[in-house]
């Protein structure tokens, strides 16, 4: 099952800075400037409303895989709300904050050149 869908349409300025520390985040196209510094801006391909991904489920960035080890209370919401999430690659099996969804570790440098604009960003079981 696809829960969602979508493709980077930009890559903010700053997105490499924080992809340094772990943190990948993620806000629909038309995000406010100081928002979209920082942000992969994305228009929404395909999602699924009413069912939230389960820990384990893929989600692909381009042609990297990882999966996710936990999921905030609010974390779904707002990616369907706002197409927003804060994506932290430390394996971490609770969150720290509710929008955020922690996934498994992988090399920052493979996640940078996998997250460009046009590839897609997809979250399936």
């Amino acid at each position: 099952m696809i829960y969602y869908r979508t493709v980077v349409t930009e890559v903010g300025e700053e997105v490499t800075d924080l992809l340094d520390g772990g943190i990948l985040i993620l806000y629909a196209h038309g995000a406010p400037p100081a928002l979209a510094e920082v942000s992969v801006m994305h228009q929404v391909q395909d999602e699924v409303f009413g069912h939230t991904p389960s820990v384990g489920a893929l989600i692909k960035l381009g042609n990297l895989q990882t999966r996710i080890t936990a999921i905030g209370d609010t974390a779904w919401n707002k990616i369907k709300e706002l197409g927003h999430i804060v994506i932290n690659f430390n394996a971490s099996t609770s969150a720290e904050r509710p929008g955020e969804m922690c996934v498994h570790a992988v090399d920052t440098e493979l996640i940078k050149s996998a997250v460009v604009k046009g590839c897609m960003v997809v979250v399936e079981d």
